[in-house]
């Protein structure tokens, strides 16, 4: 920077606001300081940190007004405090886990340090007004895992402004106006999910401002092991726009230069805003003066020569300089204002610690007490006081210490009937529901717009209802809502001219536009990025995923993402995206169709429903839009070619999540099934009760939630027989659904034969229809599986076949 340089930003910047920005990049850096020291002194279990990138941050920061959006990663620290969204005392609790609201606001202690995140919802989980607040989405740890969901932020802007039946939804938008500032770190940009976004955005012609900050290194690899030409700018190159093409505008900027990377922030955001072009912005020659995390030491990996370089540039030292080189404040004003900032830094760890151990103490004290008191006059005294010693004695305590304390207590007391105990046991159970809220609550949604809130209304048919074709169904039920809700948006491969594969949506982009029905290419990551972003900003996206094999591509952005969205934010941020695609009985080895339990496992705060055909599927459709909760739909490929009654309220009836239908009563086995398996089950109890067995299909509909009511543990009362029947690979599904049944409803009381689960094989399916014959389980399996129970119990009557 040259000495003396004058600011041409005026307008933007006066001594006052010079001054106030190198104290909070001083502030920032002292907070980053201590905090490390906080992970290498035991105060916190991990540490990560934006030193280094402070002013760069600050430049972004004053380009930024109410209604935009971040969607960074954990080193943005400096970005959120310039916007006045994080006070240091927060970034302190943070660090040591705090799981009040108050203290932490952003994640309530439940992600680790850098995770920031403006609370959208008020206390009832309903939407505040996002065009007054300065939005952070949530920060997730994955590298690129910020990046598709900003695509998303960003085509909201899109649709804001081109679609004016939105204009009403004053709350989300000020006529597409808002800009999404998207932060990561250099390395990062070499993970696919950044290129497709990268890709996705220039084609959407979106305004998205990605800002790649660029310290060198990825952990302990440099550049030149990360990306073509050492330079993710020179790199994306052949994305920049110009009179005849579309694309990106792309800026370089120095990481110290403090008026450059004002200039160039303002410039790229008023492209961004008013043009909805994207912008790249690549902040070069960054530095990272603790290194990449608390977990080791840089000087592992850099030269001396490095390390010295690093030094001389970093940002808050050059600035210092240009302060002093240009008159903006002495030297003695300066160390003035370190002084202050290293005090303001100071006070707020402290008060941030003190108010993290006080908000345990009393726990922590009637522990103690309690302890005490049921060691007084007890045969095992010592035992219990050495208990209370070793509590007492803990250094740093957490909750976790005096729960198991207690816990401990009472197993040695397991013969003890005296009030001591009871005590005890009443603490244990106080803050054992206390805990639960402080670390298991929203998984899913608890404001009045939960799905799990809303009463089944059931199809109605006359007389004069009509049997349709699946898809024909589907036809009508999404050219009601759409006539119906503004914010219903559909997107997807092959969504919009074709209107799907299967013809669910054929004609209505002609009848809605393109604005609304809209094809994309084919890049399912950012498919459900540009879902999980509409869905933020108060539309209704339903994203479609060609085929349920192809979920693969988007697990990382569901399951890190989408399904911890709620949880991470304690009830600060939700995403009601709708994921519909197809499956089941699928032929061929990369169309298999059914890995449920991959979605089980990995999908956890999503619900995942299985409608057996496209009448239930409808239904569905209507809960999920009238709740507030994200889920993954599966309709049976081989089902919307079979015919099915039309409903006569058909955008009125809801089917509730959780609640099994019983497909057919019997007596003998209970057969606990879903999706395209009801039918092939059906069939099979048909040939069953030719031979004398009278089996109970129950079609368990959705699979998160499964059974809220402990249904099926009914029938099983009366039959005393299950087989859990599903396509998925053994230990899949299948036995999801025992463990739920035969564990969680206890069924093993009243089980007369032991319980037996029927799935596919543990491969893929090969190609042709031999192949789904011999790998997934057909009528033949099922009723040989069931007569063998049968067999078993009653081999005079049934002998084996």
């Amino acid at each position: 920077m040259i000495a003396n340089e004058q600011l041409r930003s005026t307008d933007i910047l006066s001594r006052e606001k010079i001054l106030s920005d190198y104290r909070l990049a001083f502030e920032s850096r002292q907070v980053s300081l201590l905090g490390r020291r906080d992970v290498m002194g035991g105060r916190a279990k991990f540490g990560i940190f934006g030193d280094g990138k402070e002013l760069a941050q600050m430049a972004a920061a004053h380009a930024f007004e109410r209604g935009d959006f971040r969607s960074g990663y954990y080193r943005d620290q400096t970005f959120v405090a310039a916007l006045g969204e994080l006070r240091w005392s927060e970034f302190f609790a943070q660090l040591y886990a705090h799981t009040d609201i108050e203290a932490d606001p952003n994640t309530a202690g439940r992600s680790m340090n850098g995770h920031y995140a403006t609370r959208w919802l008020d206390e009832q989980g309903l939407w505040r007004n996002q065009t007054e607040l300065f939005n952070s989405v949530c920060d997730i740890s994955p590298t690129a895992g910020q990046i598709p969901r900003a695509l998303g932020l960003a085509y909201a802007s899109k649709l804001f402004r081109e679609n004016v039946d939105l204009s009403e939804l004053t709350k989300f938008s000020r006529n597409g106006n808002e800009i999404v500032f998207a932060t990561i770190g250099d390395a990062s940009t070499s993970q696919g999910m950044f290129w497709e976004t990268m890709n996705a955005a220039g084609v959407l012609q979106v305004p998205l401002l990605t800002s790649v900050w660029d310290d060198g290194y990825g952990i302990s690899v440099p550049v030149e092991y990360q990306t073509v030409k050492g330079s993710i700018s020179k790199a994306l190159a052949g994305f920049q726009r110009d009179a005849d093409d579309k694309g990106f505008e792309i800026f370089t900027v120095k990481g110290w230069d403090y008026v450059a990377l004002l200039e160039t922030y303002q410039q790229a955001a008023h492209i961004c805003r008013t043009e909805h072009v994207p912008v790249l912005v690549h902040v070069q020659e960054l530095t990272q003066p603790q290194g990449h995390s608390s977990s080791g030491s840089h000087e592992r990996y850099k030269s001396k020569e490095r390390l010295d370089w690093e030094a001389e540039h970093d940002c808050n030292r050059i600035f210092r300089q240009w302060i002093l080189e240009n008159g903006y404040a002495t030297n003695e004003e300066l160390e003035v204002i370190e002084a202050e900032a290293k005090q303001t830094a100071k006070k707020a760890r402290l008060d941030a610690w003190n108010a993290f151990q006080e908000s345990m103490k009393s726990d922590f004290d009637e522990a103690i007490n309690l302890l005490q008191q049921a060691a007084r006059h007890n045969a095992k005294s010592a035992e219990l006081m050495a208990v209370r010693e070793e509590l007492r004695k803990t250094f740093t305590p957490v909750r976790r210490d005096a729960v198991a304390a207690v816990r401990k207590a009472l197993r040695i007391m397991r013969t003890d009937t005296s009030a001591a105990r009871q005590r005890l046991q009443a603490w244990l159970d106080r803050t054992n529901a206390e805990n639960n809220d402080r670390y298991n609550s929203h998984l899913y949604s608890e404001s009045p717009d939960s799905p799990m809130l809303i009463e089944g209304v059931p199809a109605q048919y006359t007389d004069e209802s009509v049997a349709v074709d699946g898809y024909l169904l589907l036809q009508r039920y999404f050219d009601n809502l759409f006539a119906r809700d503004p914010r219903v948006v559909a997107l997807g491969e092959d969504v919009g001219k074709i209107g799907d594969v299967n013809q669910g949506f054929a004609g209505l982009q002609e009848k809605y536009g393109e604005i609304r029905i809209t094809d994309t290419g084919i890049r399912e990551t950012t498919i459900i990025g540009q879902g999980i972003g509409l869905a933020m900003r108060g539309l209704r996206p339903i994203v479609e995923i060609q085929y349920f094999d192809y979920v693969y591509y988007t697990l990382a952005t569901l399951t890190d993402d989408l399904a911890t969205l709620l949880y991470r934010t304690k009830g600060g941020q939700k995403a009601p995206l709708i994921i519909r695609t197809r499956g089941h009985r699928l032929e061929g080895i990369w169309h298999s169709g059914s890995p449920m339990g991959a979605m089980l496992g990995s999908l956890r705060g999503l619900h995942v429903l299985v409608p057996r055909n496209m009448t239930q599927a409808a239904g569905f459709y209507n809960t999920l839009i009238k709740g507030d909760d994200p889920a993954l739909l599966i309709e049976s490929l081989n089902g919307y070619r079979l015919k099915e009654l039309l409903p006569d309220n058909l955008a009125e009836f809801y089917l509730p999540l959780g609640v099994p239908e019983t497909l057919r009563s019997g007596s003998d086995v209970t057969v606990v099934t879903y999706g395209s398996m009801c039918r092939l089950v059906m069939e099979a109890a048909a040939q069953l009760a030719q031979m004398g067995i009278s089996i109970e299909v129950i079609d368990v509909q959705t699979l998160l939630p499964f059974d809220v009511h402990h249904s099926i543990i009914e029938s099983i009362k009366k039959t005393n027989r299950v087989l859990f029947a599903d396509e998925d690979v053994p230990g899949g599904a299948s036995a999801y659904m025992m463990q739920q049944v035969v564990e969680k409803q206890n069924a093993y009381h009243y089980l007369d034969s032991a319980p037996r689960t029927l799935s596919a094989k543990a491969h893929r399916t090969p190609y042709g229809s031999d192949g789904d014959y011999f790998s997934k389980p057909n009528v033949d399996d099922i009723i040989e599986t069931i007569y063998a129970i049968m067999s078993e119990a009653e081999p005079d009557r049934f002998p084996k076949i």
